[in-house]
């Protein structure tokens, strides 16, 4: 959520983002409108609050009465104009950094390419095929058990991802990362206050509507959401807090399952696991002060870079365009990573920084001096499951079937080969 006196002193400027964003149904001056209104109807509730006192001081009990009932409607009026105003002020996106694109995906910017693509002196097969030729993915069983976009990890898939999970974990926490595994299960209100409930951004997030633990305050169940990454549960975690600022930068990384509904993208790479409903995921989420934004977005992005050369993967650097950015971001850099079998590179992480976005709509601070500011938070992928071993398995096949592993993964498998499991 922007802050409503940015919003008046930059009424243009958002209009313009609104338009690159190709954002539908936002009307600023419809919140200028209403702010003005609620302020007014604030004053007129605080003169009766005064009116009220001098008649109770008078022991005029007749004009208390009447102040009483004016200030009960008055009440109301605001009640009823705050949620109008809240509704219509969440509609409102983060403003994006100077530097992105402006346009659709076709606008976003490469900025560079690591790595040699890799040349087979024979057939490569896809990760389906391999998977199934080691034993170690099993799409069909899952999907008489759970349905379409589900899948078994067996053998040496399993020890893969936690490989890979334990070298994250010793890589981040050396560098002062806190780990958590969070909820999976989160309130609406804290989807609400995360932002991506606008423009359409709920439609991934499953529902779980008859959740019985945890109710209202009246016994009945809340509504609670499952996450479909580990920011959502990370990043509330301070929710209504006034952090220190000598505690900042406060850095976590996150392993959780995550869900997405993917809708909408039926007939969209069907084949295979590289987009299911449900997979692992370890997330690195950051709190900092604004003057440390753009210094923690080149390190988040450095450490995301870090893993995918140390997994001896190509891949490439993208600026997401205006339109292609999520409600809250500011600003979004993508690693692409080589998948042969598609002969091109796909999305496997994202780098981002919501700035104050996010930390003024769940109200998480820090203290310095005598005041109290919105911190910046940012969120980037440190490695994705499945698609990180998709890209293991099939940029690094053999001849003979087998997955050379990368040299950083020795230690934690106990072996530099993959092999046909017997």
């Amino acid at each position: 959520m922007l802050d409503i006196h940015f919003i008046k002193e930059n009424k243009e400027k958002i209009k313009e983002v609104i338009k690159n964003r190709f954002i539908e149904g936002t009307d600023v001056g419809k919140v200028l409108e209403l702010d003005k209104s609620r302020r007014k109807l604030i004053q007129e509730v605080e003169l009766l609050n005064s009116q009220r006192k001098e008649a109770a001081d008078k022991k005029d009990i007749e004009r208390g009465r009447e102040l009483k009932e004016r200030h009960r409607k008055k009440e109301l009026e605001l009640a009823k104009i705050e949620v109008e105003y809240r509704e219509e002020m969440y509609k409102i996106p983060n403003i994006v950094l100077d530097d992105v694109p402006v346009g659709d995906e076709k606008a976003n910017k490469v900025l560079k390419k690591v790595g040699e693509i890799p040349k087979f002196g024979f057939t490569p097969r896809d990760h389906v095929e391999i998977g199934k030729s080691l034993d170690m993915i099993d799409i069909p069983r899952a999907t008489k058990v759970s349905g379409s976009r589900f899948y078994y990890l067996k053998n040496d898939a399993v020890l893969l991802e936690l490989a890979l999970t334990q070298y994250v974990m010793d890589t981040l926490v050396k560098e002062g990362f806190t780990p958590v595994l969070p909820p999976v299960l989160i309130k609406k209100q804290i989807t609400d206050g995360l932002g991506y409930w606008q423009a359409g951004g709920n439609e991934n997030f499953y529902l779980i509507s008859d959740f019985e633990i945890g109710g209202s305050e009246k016994g009945e169940p809340l509504p609670l959401y499952l996450i479909g990454t580990g920011e959502h549960a990370v990043v509330p975690m301070h929710l209504d807090e006034v952090l220190e600022a000598g505690e900042l930068p406060k850095r976590y990384i996150a392993l959780s399952a995550n869900f997405r509904r993917e809708a909408g993208s039926y007939g969209k790479d069907t084949h295979g696991i590289l987009r299911v409903h449900q997979f692992d995921k370890l997330e690195m989420v950051s709190f900092v002060e604004p003057r440390d934004g753009g210094k923690e977005l080149e390190k988040l992005l450095s450490l995301a870079e870090n893993f995918v050369r140390a997994l001896e993967l190509p891949y490439r650097l993208v600026q997401l365009a205006s339109s292609e950015l999520s409600f809250p971001a500011a600003t979004t850099i993508d690693i692409e990573t080589w998948i042969p079998s598609q002969n091109k590179y796909r999305e496997t992480h994202s780098i981002s920084t919501t700035t104050d976005f996010q930390s003024r709509r769940l109200n998480i601070k820090y203290k310095k001096g005598n005041s109290a500011k919105c911190v910046h938070i940012l969120n980037a992928t440190a490695i994705a499951m499945p698609r990180i071993i998709i890209a293991i398995l099939e940029n690094h096949q053999q001849k003979d079937g087998s997955i050379k592993l990368p040299k950083v993964l020795h230690e934690y498998l106990g072996k530099d080969t993959i092999q046909r499991h017997k």
